[in-house]
C-alpha cells in the first residue's frame, strides 16, 4: 500500500478518478512500449471518500515478466495524484477475446496483416554486414543502435547472425549462465526484449542453452528471418538494424529478397585480406537491389603512450573497400568511420554495457557516435513507397 498526506479534492471523487486515469496514461508497458491506457490494460478506476484509489489492471498473459514493473509504476502514478491517500491495485489477466482484440489492433488481423517493413515503411533499415568473421560487426551494430537510441530515436536490432548470435550478450540481455530471456508471446505476437532502450530479437533467445549449435539450411533460415520480420511486434521504429552473419550465404540472400530497400553498411578491418572479402559482401547486397551507403573500418589502430598509433592490423583497408564499392553506384560510398582498437570497447561488450554508455569519451565511442549522428539525419528515400496522394 502507498500512503500520502491528505490534500483537498476540488472535483469530488468522480473527478479524482478521472485524474487517476489520466495519470495512468504515463505508464508504459515495458515490452510493447505504449501507454497501458491505450492498450486497454486499465479496468475500473475508483476513489472513495477517504481518498483510497482502487485500480484494476489487466495483464496480457499469465506470468507476464513485466507484471512487477507495471504494478509498481501504476502505484507510483496513482499515488502522485493530489487527493489520493492510499492505492489498491487489483491485477488480473486479459481474456482470450481481449488479447485477440489487442493483437489485431496492434498488428491487424491475419487476413489484413502486411509485412512491417515493406517499401512503404518509414523505418530506416540498415543491414550491417562483413565479408569475414571477427571484425567486430556485432559490437559495432550494438553500440550504433544504443547511440541512435540516445538521440531519441526508436531503434530495434534483428540479430540475423543465426549461427554466431552475440547481440543479446553484448547488450546485457543474458543471465549468469549466458542464457538470453525468452520473449513474451501474446497469442501469435512476439514481444522483443528491450535493452538500453533498444528492442532486440535473436535466435539466441529461442535455443535451449547459450552453447547450443544452430545447424540449419537455407529454407529454415529463410523462415526464421521472415518470422522475425512478421511475427515480432516492433512497433513504430525509426531505425531497424540487422546484424547479418559474415559472408554471402543464405541469410544475406534472404534479407536481400525480403528487404531489398534496406541500406547496407559494410564493416571491415584495415588489412588488405579483410578488405578484399568485405568488398564481396557489399557486391552481393547490390545484386539484390540494396544500396551500400558506407563502410566502417574497425580496429583501425592502437594509441601508444607517446601519442603514436600502432597499426596492429595494417591501415587503409576501409578506404580501399569504400573506393571499390563506389564503382557502379550513382553516389560514392563514404568511409563512415575508422574505429580505433579499444580495450573499453571489448570489455563493454563482455560486460553487456556498450561503450557509448560506459565510456562515451573513449575514441572508439566518439567514432561510433559520429556514425550514429550521420545515420540519424538520413531519411527514407521516396522510391518504391506509396505516397497516398489522390489527384482531383
Amino acid at each position: 500500500m502507498v500512503r500520502k498526506p491528505s490534500s483537498p479534492v476540488p472535483d469530488g471523487d468522480a473527478g479524482l478518478a478521472d485524474a487517476v486515469h489520466s495519470a495512468l496514461a504515463r505508464v508504459l508497458d515495458p515490452e510493447i512500449r505504449r501507454p497501458i491506457t491505450e492498450l486497454d490494460m486499465v479496468g475500473a478506476v475508483s476513489v472513495d471518500a477517504a481518498g483510497t484509489a482502487r485500480v484494476a489492471i489487466k495483464l496480457t498473459i499469465v506470468g507476464c515478466p513485466a507484471a512487477d514493473t507495471i504494478e509498481r509504476d501504476v502505484r507510483a502514478a496513482t499515488a502522485s495524484v493530489p487527493g489520493v491517500t492510499d492505492v489498491v491495485v487489483d491485477v488480473s489477466v486479459m481474456t482470450p477475446e481481449e488479447r485477440r482484440a489487442l493483437t489485431e489492433r496492434l498488428r491487424g488481423s491475419r487476413a489484413t496483416r502486411r509485412p512491417q517493413f515493406g517499401p512503404e515503411s518509414l523505418t530506416q533499415i540498415y543491414a550491417v554486414t562483413s565479408g569475414k568473421g571477427g571484425v567486430g560487426k556485432s559490437t559495432v551494430t550494438a553500440n550504433l543502435a544504443v547511440a541512435l537510441a540516445q538521440r531519441g530515436l526508436a531503434v530495434g536490432i534483428l540479430d540475423a547472425d543465426v549461427y554466431g548470435f552475440s547481440i543479446p550478450g553484448i547488450l546485457g540481455l543474458v543471465d549468469a549462465s549466458g542464457s538470453a530471456p525468452r520473449p513474451t508471446r501474446v497469442d501469435d505476437m512476439i514481444l522483443p526484449p528491450v535493452a538500453h532502450d533498444v528492442k532486440v530479437i535473436s535466435i539466441g533467445m529461442f535455443v535451449d542453452s547459450p552453447s547450443a549449435a544452430v545447424a540449419w539450411r537455407g529454407p529454415m533460415l529463410h523462415r526464421t528471418i521472415q518470422q522475425f520480420l512478421t511475427d515480432v511486434f516492433w512497433g513504430d521504429l525509426d531505425v531497424l538494424l540487422l546484424d547479418l552473419p559474415p559472408g554471402t550465404g543464405d541469410v544475406a540472400i534472404t534479407v536481400g529478397q525480403l528487404l531489398s530497400h534496406a541500406d547496407v553498411v559494410v564493416v571491415t578491418t584495415p588489412q588488405p585480406a579483410a578488405a578484399d572479402v568485405a568488398e564481396r559482401s557489399g557486391t552481393v547486397a547490390r545484386q539484390t537491389g540494396q544500396r551500400v551507403i558506407g563502410v566502417i573500418e574497425n580496429m583501425a589502430g592502437l594509441a601508444q603512450p607517446d601519442g603514436t598509433i600502432l597499426d596492429v592490423f595494417g591501415s587503409g583497408g576501409g578506404a580501399e573497400v569504400a573506393a571499390r564499392l563506389s564503382a557502379g553506384q550513382d553516389e560514392p560510398v563514404p568511409l563512415l568511420a575508422s574505429i580505433p582498437l579499444s580495450v573499453a570497447l571489448r570489455s563493454g561488450g563482455d560486460a553487456g554495457v556498450p561503450i557509448v554508455l560506459s565510456d562515451p569519451d573513449d575514441p572508439a565511442a566518439v567514432a561510433i557516435g559520429q556514425v550514429a549522428a550521420r545515420l540519424a539525419t538520413r531519411g527514407r528515400a521516396l522510391a518504391g513507397r506509396r505516397l497516398n496522394v489522390t489527384l482531383s
